[in-house]
């Protein structure tokens, strides 16, 4: 040991560019704030174009880093290939991407339709973002990543798409007055990005490219007070997340503090997936 190797720098993210979708989701805005918080300087990827600039504006002020709204459409992939563009035109070399953007359904009945009666055009609008958009994005940063020297990409998937949900604890459960479930086009696309993730890591693995995934258990999000008590009962840790409890996972797999990992999955779910 030469006894100069600073372990805390390698999670110093200084002078890189992350680009990350679903910034103004309710994970997706601490993720953003970490990465910043760390160093990295930032692409910011929604289809919500104030709430973007809004966003960028306090991200660059309070952690004094460079941050470029864009508004794209990640399931289509003339958009994806422009704002791509447009962030190395702007960065030079993206460094990360976290592919973290999740289909939002605004009619939550349909989302929430039990799977008997599931509409396809339900499926396919969930699916065009959750997996069609993770593989526009991985390969247009990825096949850039891949000529510049290597990168990190992280995919957020979820701990359904290793586990199937527990039915029993969504008795008598709501989400913002709706009665809830999980979804099979929620699991179905979860588990398709582990696929994605494992396939890459070892597809790119010799341009030193790394490809993991976060898969974070129960967040509290607004869920009702009896959802919230059954799930924390299923848990070893015997509670749901908190929302910035997500990002040191992040953290981890976007530096260089995870040189030597790629193809992994990482559950931040409080010890779910050990039962």
């Amino acid at each position: 040991m030469d006894g100069i190797y600073s372990y805390r720098e390698l999670f110093n993210l200084s002078g890189k560019s992350a680009v990350i979708t679903g910034t103004t989701g309710i994970l997706g805005q601490h993720f953003c704030a970490g990465l910043a918080e760390a160093g990295a300087n930032l692409v910011l990827i929604d289809i919500d174009e104030t709430e973007l600039n809004s966003q960028a504006q306090r991200l660059s002020s309070r952690y004094g880093v460079h941050v470029l709204p864009c508004r794209c459409d990640i399931s289509d992939p003339l958009s994806v290939s422009e704002t791509v563009e447009s962030a190395v035109r702007e960065f030079g070399k993206l460094d990360i991407l976290h592919n973290n953007a999740a289909g939002k359904s605004k009619d939550l009945k349909a989302f929430f339709a039990p799977f008997e009666d599931y509409s396809f055009e339900q499926w396919r609008s969930i699916m065009a973002v959750n997996l069609d958009g993770m593989f526009l994005m991985a390969q247009a940063v990825g096949k850039h990543m891949a000529s510049t020297g290597g990168g990190s990409i992280i995919q957020t998937s979820s701990i359904y798409g290793l586990l199937a949900p527990d039915q029993r604890i969504y008795e008598d459960s709501d989400y913002l007055g709706c009665k809830i479930n999980s979804p099979a086009v929620y699991a179905a696309s979860k588990a398709g990005i582990i696929g994605l993730t494992r396939y890459l890591a070892a597809y790119w693995s010799d341009k030193q490219v790394r490809v993991n995934a976060i898969a974070p258990g129960g967040v509290e999000s607004g869920q009702n007070e009896e959802f919230v008590r059954r799930y924390s009962a299923r848990v070893p840790l015997g509670r749901m997340s908190k929302t910035h409890e997500q990002v040191g996972a992040l953290l981890y797999l976007a530096s260089d503090a995870s040189s030597y990992v790629t193809g992994q999955v990482l559950s931040v779910d409080g010890g779910l997936t050990a039962w």
